[in-house]
């Protein structure tokens, strides 16, 4: 895991190589084990800071060259197949890094083919000193990140968007259609970001970039066509071949030469991956977990840990520890905290780094089967409650975090984004049906935001996470093999009655059983007692400590320029009667945090 820059200018720039030096060095806390950049007829850069987890030599540093010298590549993330790979190439390695085996397969084959074979996260700049073309590519589901700008002058790009403003070329102006899409999603939609004419590379695809920086965009892969239905099926044989294929993708995510260990909150999906890292590892697994004292779910993994010997760490966070990292956590970011939970997250990466550097992780898996119960079952309830309103529509209002209308009477900012993607998606929705809308729906959209949040809290501890429910052979076989009804299953027929009657908010995990095939499977590793209860998420104890969120309100947002007027009192008020009172002031206040420390600077030098 790594952190890459990059500069690509239509003329010659006499001190591109302070330009670098100083990107590179705004994101060494990805890399800190190595930094380096090259240089190429004066006008182009290529950056690179690593972190070392395959082939940990000087050798395998980047950037690194191919050997007919025609090919320059800078690189963040890993290939996981890559000795498979490397089998099928005739090209002479002097390394055992995956870095090399997507040099010489460029080479020997393409672009086009190395991105059909791998399995792997990653963003890659490659460039061709020949044909002066440059290439800047991002994993399949947005695992890494990976920005640009481009003014017709200049094409920077970074992992984080800190990296493009510290090359001095770009003024940071603060993008104001993206406050209602935050509030809506947590996060900010591809391509776009907090930052205006800063974008990020689409998951799934990858830029072409002339010497006239003129740029073309190319998508390698789409979720799969295919969305199983089938009503008649074998359970047993699915469920086994459901199995090997997640061993498979936790297996791969295993390769590794430092230290690696598990995130382990109790739950099931980080339970299972917990048990068959043990079971697949000969040395004891170190595993994570972290609450507080008003929430915590220790017993739980404590549980897990004991079951499989891991060498466990528990970590109790106070509320003032959680106060103090706010703001740093904001400039790992480069974007407003987006889940409450990035905090103890963070914090539990930079105890983890004490021991090890690469750490798996359990995001993903609801997406993958189904696990939001009171939002998959959305289609049913549709059908159900005869509304008059779209299923679009009526998705939407359960889906989005900050409600429609309480955005609306508050905030000054435009609705742009949020008509363009309302137009974008109704029509995707538009002759597919509800259930497998909302599959794609998750895997599109949604699960992009948690990526965002697992690559920060890790990185900025100089740490690499692993992701192995994103792995994109495993969300294809759910898609093509895995029946609907194996995802989210009534408990029995009378059940399904009854749920006629109720809301998914009272019936889901009382009268169905999300993610049932991945339980089921469950049974194999986990005790009972884990595999049955309820989905609880990460807490974090917000509204608990609303006062104190009231008080930085009053301080932060009273000449808020994106608050309505005399808004800060409707806005107290409505944030402490909503369910989710103390996130929902904690987000507006994350908006102007943000602002404070990025848009109060000059950037450009």
């Amino acid at each position: 895991m790594c952190g890459i820059t990059g500069i690509y200018s239509t003329q010659i720039i006499t001190n591109l190589d302070e330009r670098i030096d100083k990107m590179n060095k705004s994101i060494a806390h990805r890399g800190p084990d190595s930094g380096a950049y090259s240089i190429y007829n004066e006008n182009v850069a290529l950056g690179h800071r690593r972190l070392s987890i395959i082939d940990l030599r000087e050798l395998a540093n980047q950037p690194m060259h191919s050997n007919n010298t025609k090919w320059h590549i800078v690189f963040n993330g890993e290939i996981y197949n890559f000795q498979e790979i490397a089998a099928q190439l005739s090209y002479p390695f002097v390394t055992d890094s995956d870095t090399e085996v997507i040099l010489a397969a460029v080479q020997e084959k393409s672009l086009e083919w190395f991105l059909e074979v791998a399995n792997g996260m990653f963003s890659i700049a490659l460039f061709n000193s020949e044909t002066n073309d440059l290439f800047i590519v991002r994993d399949r589901l947005g695992i890494k990140p990976l920005y640009y700008y481009n003014d017709g002058q200049h094409l920077i790009f970074s992992s984080e968007i800190k990296g493009i403003l510290s090359s001095g070329l770009v003024a940071a102006e603060f993008n104001e259609l993206a406050v209602d899409e935050y509030l809506a999603n947590r996060y900010i939609r591809s391509p776009y970001t907090f930052f205006t004419n800063i974008y990020q590379v689409p998951p799934g695809s990858y830029l072409t970039v002339k010497s006239d920086l003129s740029v073309s965009e190319t998508t390698y892969w789409k979720l799969p066509k295919a969305f199983n239905t089938a009503t008649d099926f074998n359970e047993e044989s699915i469920a086994e071949r459901f199995e090997e294929e997640l061993v498979k993708a936790i297996k791969y995510r295993l390769i590794s030469d430092v230290p690696l260990g598990t995130y382990l909150s109790g739950g099931v999906d980080s339970s299972l991956i917990t048990a068959i890292t043990t079971l697949a590892k000969k040395d004891p697994v170190n595993s994570y977990t972290i609450g507080f004292e008003e929430l915590n779910e220790f017993s739980y993994a404590q549980q897990i840990a004991d079951k499989y010997q891991t060498v466990h760490h528990e970590l109790l966070m106070q509320k003032s520890d959680y106060m103090n990292q706010w703001e740093r956590l904001i400039g790992y970011k480069d974007a407003p905290l987006g889940v409450p939970n990035e905090i103890p997250l963070a914090v539990m990466s930079s105890k983890l780094k004490e021991k090890i550097t690469v750490v798996l992780s359990g995001e993903g898996a609801d997406e993958l089967m189904g696990g939001y119960g009171r939002i998959f079952r959305a289609p049913f309830d549709f059908e159900n409650e005869k509304g008059n309103q779209s299923f679009y529509s009526y998705l939407i209002n359960k889906y989005e975090y900050v409600p429609r209308k309480m955005r609306d009477q508050l905030i000054t900012t435009p609705t742009t984004y949020r008509e363009a993607f309302d137009k974008q998606i109704q029509t995707e929705f538009a002759n597919t049906n509800n259930e497998e809308n909302v599959f794609r729906f998750f895997h599109k959209y949604h699960v992009k935001g948690l990526l965002q949040r697992v690559d920060m809290t890790t990185m900025q501890t100089s740490v690499e996470a692993r992701v192995p429910f994103l792995d994109h052979k495993l969300i294809e076989f759910a898609y093509n093999e895995i029946p609907y009804d194996l995802k989210l299953k009534w408990i029995s027929e009378k059940a399904k009655d009854d749920a006629k009657l109720q809301s998914a908010d009272t019936y889901s995990e009382e009268l169905d059983i999300p993610k049932y095939l991945l339980r089921k499977i469950s049974y194999n590793y986990l005790p009972e007692e884990t595999i049955t209860r309820k989905k609880v998420g990460f807490p974090v104890p917000l509204t608990e400590w609303f006062e104190n969120l009231e008080e930085m309100a009053r301080e932060l947002l009273t000449n808020c320029s994106w608050l309505k007027a005399n808004a800060l009192e409707e806005l107290i008020s409505k944030s402490s009667t909503e369910s989710r009172a103390g996130q929902v002031l904690w987000m507006f206040l994350n908006i102007e945090l943000f602002k404070k420390q990025y848009f109060q600077k000059e950037w450009r030098w």
